[in-house]
């Protein structure tokens, strides 16, 4: 039993090692005060301690059960979080690139790859949580939250990552239109993955106005007493519904 636990014990904390390798890289992309790698490293670093200790390692069980915590904590939290600012930052880069009206007549279908990646992380991060289901043996005392929860909206995040799917899309339909770009679309079951290769095209119009019902819809129900603007994406809408009908 204590062979198999210090085997056990060496193989895991190769692991850990990696998985620390990793997280640094994280933390240097993401920010230092990363709250959810803050927390994947010090478990990590409870797995070397408990790992060095010759009794402790005669478990094995202990230690697959503290490396699984780990995994836990890189799990759908960290992983919309990671969608988040990715979608986040290629909205924010592809929103300065629309201003530059003499790039975009020279490099339209680089844009193109751009938004179809960044609607692809915003739609990732949208959809890593499932919508709260709503049944006769769950009580709410707030029907507009638990409206927002069956909707899958848990945090403002995801409303702005609602509106800013839709806007990127605005400018797909008004930058790109005639740029053909072959195996670009979005695949959003894919978690992690590069999103420079996708299975199904990207409609831009479908999915913007989707989603902008959708942001619309809850902004003028469950939260109409928060004041969540809704003019731009009326706008968005009305563009796209008369580029549907040209």
């Amino acid at each position: 039993m204590a062979a198999a636990g210090s085997c056990v014990a060496r193989r895991v904390e190769e692991l850990g090692d990696l998985a620390q390798a990793h997280i640094q890289q994280l933390s240097e992309a993401a920010g230092e005060d990363d709250h959810f790698l803050i927390r994947a490293s010090a478990a990590l670093e409870k797995l070397k301690l408990l790992c060095g200790e010759e009794k402790k390692c005669s478990n094995p069980s202990n230690l697959l059960e503290l490396y699984t915590q780990h995994c836990d904590l890189l799990g759908d939290e960290l992983l919309e979080c990671l969608s988040w600012r990715r979608g986040a930052l290629l909205y924010m880069y592809c929103h300065s690139l629309t201003k530059r009206r003499e790039w975009l007549t020279r490099k339209s279908g680089l844009l193109k790859e751009y938004l179809v990646d960044g609607i692809s992380y915003l739609l990732q991060m949208l959809n890593y949580r499932c919508p709260t289901q709503l049944d006769e043996g769950v009580s709410f005392q707030d029907l507009d939250t638990a409206k927002l929860l069956s909707e899958g909206i848990f945090s403002d995040i995801h409303l702005l990552a609602m509106m800013y799917s839709g806007e990127m899309c605005y400018w797909g339909l008004k930058h790109c239109a005639d740029q053909q770009l072959e195996n670009q679309g979005v695949d959003a079951g894919v978690s992690g993955a590069s999103c420079t290769t996708h299975r199904e095209p990207l409609d831009f119009r479908e999915v913007g106005e989707k989603i902008l019902k959708k942001y619309v819809s809850v902004c003028e129900g469950p939260l109409k007493e928060q004041e969540w603007n809704t003019t731009n994406a009326k706008q968005i809408l009305n563009f796209f519904q008369h580029r549907s009908n040209s």
